[in-house]
């Protein structure tokens, strides 16, 4: 998890103690948690923004398996554009 201007104002040691338990869950719980979070976003974020969120989450994934199968590369070496790349930062 990396911090941002536009993430500055979190409880960043709070969300990272959360995640620390919530990877203790076997995945079908942590799948279940997820799917459990999705109606309350859907319902606070308008529509294009929703849809972003969920190709964030997409892009994330894609981006942690293309870094797993390319170790050491780097960065720069990655075809799959992260996080920074697709908010201009």
């Amino acid at each position: 998890m990396t911090t941002s201007k536009e993430t500055n104002w979190m409880d960043h040691p709070e969300i990272r103690r959360l995640l620390h338990e919530i990877n203790k869950l076997s995945v079908n719980e942590r799948i279940t948690l997820v799917k459990g979070l999705i109606p309350g976003i859907a319902d606070e974020l308008p529509d294009d923004e929703y849809e972003r969120f969920v190709g964030t989450v997409k892009l994330k994934g894609e981006r942690y398996h293309e870094a797993q199968h390319s170790p050491g590369s780097g960065r720069a070496e990655r075809k799959i554009p992260g996080e920074r790349e697709v908010e201009g930062r």
